[in-house]
């Protein structure tokens, strides 16, 4: 997807850790080149997506954010330093604790923003994964930096900017490597350049972050997943900050790290001396960035079950009657392309526990979507992605363990649909849905490529479901979320405002 606007290339044969600082430098502090509307309007919707999702999760009393926040709470700031505030209160906290708090709650329903590494028009398809986790490390650079609003955006867009990009030329997941790193490199540029920091203390940064902390894809292995697996993104943020912060007092991490042949880059994807397996073209301007090609989702599901979930959303607009008889489907059988077939089709996700393995079954997420369309039917609403939005209650102890969702999960058969489908991947995401019916036969089947939330569907109907889902998200955890989407509208914010932008009552949260 090609947008107007400038770019910067980081050619394969530079120090493109050392380009990335410059970069940076240039585009918050020296050469700073406007930014398209459309640009900032989209960035201001992920970042308001990202708020409402983080502010039920703690309403909520979800446990991993819980915790780091606690954690953080009882860490004050370094001496001499601000601080950074979490979600929910005013009291300074550790910067790095902070941010793992806040961008674990953002992270905790996986229902925030999603990108699949792909620009086609400038063949830079690595299609890896990401999500638009790291707006609390901008939030804390900008408090501790004193930016106001608009230098703020500038830096949020920073880090998704960074982040899409190696995304679309890196495959962090084929060599067992959690996408949140891209996230890390990105939030360790930012963090530094806010505050100054020079290109050798922004390399250094890059460099002690590919260097040390690298994180596995093992918290997404196993049955059941845990707290490790949503809050991955936080724990890389965390170590970015740390890792940017001792950079700036001094700490020199390995330089020109992209290029390193024994760091995760050329190891994994051998080249000559003096090069690096991929080259980097960053926006700079205009609304030339990656942004344009990230997702939203439209409830609480892992996004590569979005098409399944528009199949169904379109079964129900040709017969709505299908939702009042379940009993009578006799099978579903799905066809999916890979990786998604790997990862939400394992057949250890027939069988979820924990909803952070909810979340991630592709079985679950389509029979709780056929179950509440049931209730829905049944109240005479329409069906739709308004009525069918999944939401925190979907994934409860009770509705994991509801009999009825593993009545519909037994009829649930996933298979891969092979080339056809993998090449419209990660472009799209091709799925169809078929369900044999006693009565009404076959229905569906037909391959859905961009459903609603994708980058290339409908974006004016997309931003009406995503500001619905906010109000439901919040509702109940903020005495008024009219005020709080007020609040996150950042263009011509103050310094003071900024620096307490997260410090608003949460319902059920300590105030610290």
């Amino acid at each position: 997807m090609s947008h107007r606007g400038s770019t910067r290339l980081l050619p394969a044969d530079t120090n493109q850790a050392r380009g990335l600082a410059e970069y940076a430098i240039d585009f918050l502090r020296e050469n700073p080149q406007p930014i398209g509307a459309a640009t900032l309007d989209l960035l201001g919707r992920f970042h308001l997506d990202s708020v409402g999702c983080g502010v039920s999760a703690l309403a909520s009393g979800a446990n991993a954010p819980t915790v780091l926040r606690a954690e953080a709470l009882a860490t004050p700031p370094m001496v001499g330093r601000r601080g950074a505030v979490c979600f929910g209160s005013s009291r300074p906290c550790l910067v790095e604790r902070a941010v793992a708090a806040n961008a674990s709650a953002v992270r905790e329903w996986d229902s925030n923003g999603t990108n699949f590494g792909h620009d086609a028009g400038k063949n830079r398809v690595a299609g890896e994964f990401g999500h638009n986790d790291y707006y609390p490390v901008a939030i804390a650079a900008a408090g501790e930096a004193g930016l106001d609003g608009d230098a703020t955006l500038r830096l949020m867009l920073l880090i998704d900017e960074i982040r899409g990009r190696l995304a679309e030329v890196f495959a962090l997941r084929k060599y067992a490597i959690d996408h949140v790193h891209h996230g890390a490199v990105a939030s360790a540029v930012a963090y530094a350049a806010a505050l100054g920091g020079t290109v050798d203390q922004i390399e250094s940064a890059i460099g002690m972050v590919v260097a040390h902390y690298v994180p596995f894809r093992a918290i997404r292995a196993g049955h059941q997943l845990s707290d490790s697996k949503g809050a991955s993104a936080a724990l890389s943020s965390e170590v970015a900050v740390m890792a940017a912060r001792r950079s700036l007092i001094g700490f020199v991490g390995p330089k020109d790290v992209f290029r390193n042949p024994l760091a995760i880059y050329r190891k994994n994807e051998p080249c000559p001396d003096g090069q690096s397996p991929f080259e980097l073209e960053l926006g700079t301007g205009g609304d030339a960035f990656a942004i344009h090609s990230m997702h939203f989702k439209l409830g609480l599901y892992e996004h590569q079950s979005a098409g399944a979930l528009q199949s169904l959303v379109d079964l129900f607009a040709e017969d709505p009657a299908l939702a009042t008889d379940l009993d009578s489907i006799r099978s579903i059988t799905v066809k999916i392309y890979e990786p998604a077939y790997s990862i939400i089709a394992d057949p250890a996700k027939k069988t979820p526990t924990t909803r952070q393995s909810a979340d991630h079954s592709l079985p679950y997420i389509l029979a709780r979507t056929l179950l509440k369309a049931r209730d829905v039917a049944a109240a005479w609403q329409p069906l739709g992605w308004e009525s069918l939005m999944l939401l925190p209650d979907d994934y409860s102890d009770a509705a994991i363990a509801d009999p009825a969702v593993r009545s519909l999960i037994d009829r649930i058969g996933i298979m891969h649909g092979g080339p056809d489908y993998d090449a419209l991947y990660p472009e799209g995401i091709p799925t169809s849905v078929g369900i044999d019916h006693a009565a009404k036969g076959m229905l569906g089947g037909r391959m859905v490529t961009f459903p609603l939330g994708h980058a290339r569907a409908d974006a004016a109907r997309t931003a009406a479901v995503v500001d619905l889902k906010f109000e439901r998200l919040v509702a109940g955890a903020v005495s008024d979320p009219a005020a709080l989407r007020k609040r996150m509208q950042l263009a011509g914010k103050s310094v003071a405002e900024i620096a307490e932008l997260y410090a608003f009552p949460i319902h059920g949260c300590d105030p610290g």
